[in-house]
């Protein structure tokens, strides 16, 4: 049996949607851009939401937003996608890292003070495969000192913790819509924040800083844009967006089934002295499923289950062990925890058109190998 890491859930309908604007005038952002970005809005619970091309953008755009650039440092951590690094650098500012829960792999808010200088301006927590870090401790953490918080929710839109969802206690929250993601379009990305006047500017500098978009100067006698300040080429298609506004309405569905198969990952690896599962905080968006095993069984057991047809990543090695960041950004500290993590993570299958024999092969395949 092979099993992919990853198959979509987009159906004919999303596919109906997608001919409709090809049929129609606006193939760039248009009527159904904004169609989702009321949907979503609704969705997230949060006031504002603008469609961007990627979640780094979304990233990138919220630090230039709230003004943080040459100077500056943005606390993070070190265990997560490079772009959550690389959207500080790209805004001048400086990541610095700070270790993660050994359980949990995400940022450890009791540890994030240590590392508040003169210079912070902002927090940027990763809710890391689903689940959120503790928003609470961190907002009250960042009024004590006058920071920001921009959430990286790329793996986290149906999550929950402490009655807080994602975006709902930060100052801007940034999603992803990759390929793989649970709601996806091949590659695009939303920035959702409850501050006004912040989401009117960020969409100012999706595109070039321009005063109109082509749908804003459709329809009438010309009318003159003008630039105002200096922006980017990171605004979302209606292409894209056709993608996304009935998977809205399929969320909640398609998050019962992976929760489902999580469950059943669970249940058959908990126990095992040579599995490790990340722990749960809340309700889990249940975005990727990773175990933890020897760091030194790890790249052996990433070969042997891709020979045996099941679909593995990695997620992640450490941020600051890559070579550029090691160049570039050299730390004397130490993050053993996101270390430790970074060399022992496998992530396996885990998607709602996933089959019960196919869940059940993924099971017996892994216990199997780490037994041998």
């Amino acid at each position: 049996m092979k099993v992919e890491f990853y198959r979509h859930s987009l159906d004919e309908k999303d596919a109906a949607n997608v001919a409709d604007v090809l049929r129609s005038t606006f193939l760039t952002t248009g009527p159904v851009t904004v169609q989702f970005e009321e949907a979503f809005n609704k969705y997230a619970g949060i006031e504002n939401v603008v469609a961007v091309n990627s979640c780094t953008a979304a990233l990138h755009l919220s630090l230039l937003g709230l003004d943080i650039g040459p100077g500056d440092e943005v606390i993070t951590t070190p265990m997560t996608f490079i772009a959550t690094a690389t959207a500080i650098l790209h805004a001048g500012a400086r990541p610095v890292f700070v270790d993660v829960e050994s359980d949990t792999g995400l940022l450890d808010v009791l540890n994030v003070e240590k590392a508040i200088t003169e210079r912070t301006k902002a927090i940027l927590p990763v809710h890391l495969y689903g689940t959120m870090v503790d928003m609470r401790g961190l907002r009250d953490l960042a009024d004590r000192f006058h920071l920001k918080i921009i959430e990286d929710c790329a793996h986290c839109i149906e999550g929950e913790r402490d009655g807080v969802r994602p975006g709902q206690l930060g100052d801007t929250a940034c999603y992803s819509f990759y390929a793989t993601k649970n709601l996806t379009c091949g590659e695009g990305g939303a920035l959702a924040t409850n501050n006004h006047e912040l989401a009117e500017r960020i969409k100012l500098l999706r595109l070039h800083g321009m005063s109109k978009d082509a749908a804003s100067r459709y329809g009438g006698n010309y009318q003159h844009w003008d630039m105002l300040e200096l922006g980017w080429k990171y605004n979302m298609s209606d292409i894209q967006a056709a993608l996304l506004v009935n998977q809205i309405e399929r969320l909640d569905s398609l998050w019962q089934r992976r929760h489902e198969i999580a469950q059943k990952y669970d249940e058959a690896f908990q126990g095992s002295g040579s599995i490790q599962i990340p722990k749960l905080k809340g309700k889990s968006a249940h975005h990727l499923y990773t175990v933890w095993i020897d760091s030194d069984k790890r790249d052996r057991l990433l070969s042997e289950l891709s020979t045996n047809g099941v679909g593995v990543t990695v997620n992640y090695r450490a941020v600051h062990t890559l070579k550029y960041f090691s160049e570039a950004l050299p730390c004397s500290d130490n993050y053993a925890n996101a270390e430790r993590i970074g060399q022992s993570t496998i992530s396996i299958p885990l998607y709602p058109n996933l089959a019960d024999d196919e869940v059940d092969y993924v099971i017996e395949t892994v216990k199997r190998l780490v037994g041998n």
